[in-house]
């Protein structure tokens, strides 16, 4: 999920660095809509930051994060709670005769129906966005933030009394567990507008709550096992609806109804209030001390709203925020690739066709390898008890990496460039997929300790990628549908699981083999696409500035060469004249 969780605070400056740049462009704020500008517009105007107590949005961030943590992404520690699942019995009756008399650990109807729960979950966190993205932009992040809470409400429930359920009741629960996370998640990324100046550290508690949230399972399993089973998930997800009851409270009594203002949006209403002291319904009053009285009365409001606006972002224009996203635009060498076009024509192009197929693979074999992580290292160390081992690092590994390596991500983004970007994902899953085959205790740890890191910064990388290349006027859409489709075509987890238990007989070694082949293929061809465009757009950029430079120094000349040191008529006239002056 994480993605969308670096670009959804960041707004379009451009200036003249970007390639299509409109004198509004600057104040252009992202929308998450994916379906374009037909939605009605939001009921409630956009608050300043500056027009709510500092204390109260100190409180609202601290209560996002907390939220965030307890519910943004607790389906993802499925590996945690899959054993859990396991000594309940949960789907038990899909084993055959011969596997129960045989007493395995898991048959393998048990085993495809506890992967396909995981599954529906995370294809519905991505495909979830889309109507995410609408909702939050026509009613505010209340209203999706009680969304969330309510979905959370249903699957708590069906949860805790799946096991005497009439219907399967476990798929549908974690589904909705599923579906809440990313209204609560999403709707919380507008408070890194409370402290703009803070934005970068926000976004950072939210995204590390969010990666952190998955702990919930360990604590649940580890909890469990040292009650030797007495708390059942029955009793933990009765318990777990102070969660959403939380959320319910905070949202209806704490949080902002509609979301913060940007930079940009604070930056233009300096520059409307600037001009806002003298009206023209002045004409009409014919008291001149009234009407100083009225312009003084203005003129003070102004200072005063300039003068909290300033405080707030540092600066009276938003100039240190402007320089330091033209730095990193420039950095980039994708930035602007193909703004300005329209979404249709921008999925038509290699840009699109080939992030999505690398996105495709790459979450596909982030969410095999979560729902099989047991069972593939089973099989590879032939020891129950090891593969054991090996998932309880991975359970505590997986939200600690997360959280680590959230900082450094931002800055490895926003100081290297695209193409040095999808290199490192390229090299790193190529590393994990080669180290996920090798029955060495060391490998398994260097593999899970490799995946910990790249799964965040995956994700976050697309988003990225995404803003860059296709800009924010598009990219609900655009991004919405990487994410959409990648998610959708994570169904095909299901057949992974089942060739590797019948055509392989459990052997996870051609089908990690296979993973790697095509994302190695595909993130080559990526990669070498990007870094010959990159190359194009920096040397078009440069030919640019230097016509730009040419046509500044001399305006209206006729700067042709008819020979090798000659100097234009005009220019030569020009000359004669001043010297006869």
């Amino acid at each position: 999920m994480s993605l969308s969780q670096r670009v959804t605070a960041m707004e379009e400056y451009e200036g003249p660095w970007s390639r299509e740049a409109s004198p509004d462009s600057r104040h252009r704020k992202m929308s998450f809509n994916p379906v374009g500008t037909w939605t009605p517009a939001p009921f409630e105007e956009p608050v300043g930051a500056f027009e709510v107590p500092k204390w109260k949005r100190i409180l609202q961030v601290l209560s996002a994060v907390i939220y965030c943590l307890f519910a943004a992404g607790v389906v993802f520690g499925f590996a945690a709670i899959k054993p859990v699942l396991l000594e309940e019995g949960v789907y038990r009756n899909q084993c055959t005769e011969q596997e129960l008399e045989d007493d395995v650990l898991v048959c393998y109807g048990q085993e495809l129906r506890l992967n396909l729960m995981f599954t529906v979950a995370a294809v519905s966190t991505n495909v979830v966005a889309l109507p995410v993205g609408t909702i939050l932009d026509r009613f505010g992040p209340r209203v999706s933030g009680i969304l969330g809470a309510i979905f959370i409400i249903i699957g708590s429930v069906l949860f805790a009394f799946a096991a005497d359920a009439p219907f399967d009741a476990y798929i549908p629960g974690y589904l909705f567990l599923a579906l809440g996370g990313p209204f609560i998640f999403i709707s919380s990324f507008q408070l890194s507008n409370t402290f703009p100046q803070y934005s970068g550290l926000i976004l950072a508690l939210l995204t590390g709550a969010f990666d952190t949230s998955s702990a919930v399972f360990l604590a649940y399993r580890l909890i469990y096992q040292g009650t030797h089973g007495a708390f059942t998930p029955k009793k933990f997800f009765l318990i777990y609806l102070i969660v959403p009851a939380y959320i319910l409270l905070v949202q209806l009594f704490f949080m902002p109804s509609t979301s913060y203002k940007t930079v940009g949006e604070l930056a233009q209403t300096i520059e409307t209030t600037t001009n806002d002291v003298i009206h023209d319904s002045d004409d009409d009053i014919e008291d001149e001390r009234l009407i100083q009285q009225l312009q003084d009365a203005r003129r003070t409001h102004r200072d005063s709203i300039v003068s909290q606006i300033t405080e707030l972002l540092g600066t009276k224009d938003a100039t240190d925020q402007t320089k330091e996203e033209a730095k990193k635009k420039n950095i980039s060498g994708v930035w602007g690739a193909l703004h300005g076009k329209s979404a249709s024509e921008q999925i038509r192009t290699p840009w699109f066709i080939l992030i999505t197929m690398f996105t495709v693979l790459q979450m596909l074999r982030i969410n095999y390898f979560v729902a099989t992580i047991r069972s593939q290292y089973t099989y590879l160390f032939h020891s129950p008890a090891k593969a054991i081992e090996i998932n309880n690092f991975f359970d505590i590994a997986l939200p600690v990496g997360g959280v680590i390596s959230v900082p450094f991500i931002g800055l490895l983004l926003d100081n290297t460039s695209t193409t040095f970007c999808m290199s490192m994902l390229v090299t790193i899953a190529t590393t994990i997929g080669v180290l996920g085959v090798i029955p060495e205790t060391w490998a398994a740890y260097a593999n899970i300790c490799l995946f910990v890191i790249y799964r965040p910064l995956y994700y976050t990388a697309v988003s990225d990628y995404s803003a860059k290349v296709f800009g924010f006027a598009t990219f609900g859409k655009v991004y919405g549908l990487i994410i959409c489709l990648a998610g959708i075509l994570n169904f095909a987890q299901s057949g992974l699981d089942a060739a590797t238990h019948l055509t392989f007989h459990n052997n996870p070694i051609p089908v990690n083999i296979i993973l790697l082949s095509s994302a190695l293929l595909v993130g080559l061809a990526l990669v070498v696409f990007v870094a010959r465009r990159s190359h194009k757009i920096q040397r078009e950029s440069i030919e640019e500035e230097a016509e730009g430079a040419r046509e500044r120094l001399m305006p209206g000349a006729d700067v042709t060469v008819t020979d090798y040191g000659s100097i234009p008529n005009g220019l030569r006239n020009d000359e004669e004249g001043r010297g006869r002056r």
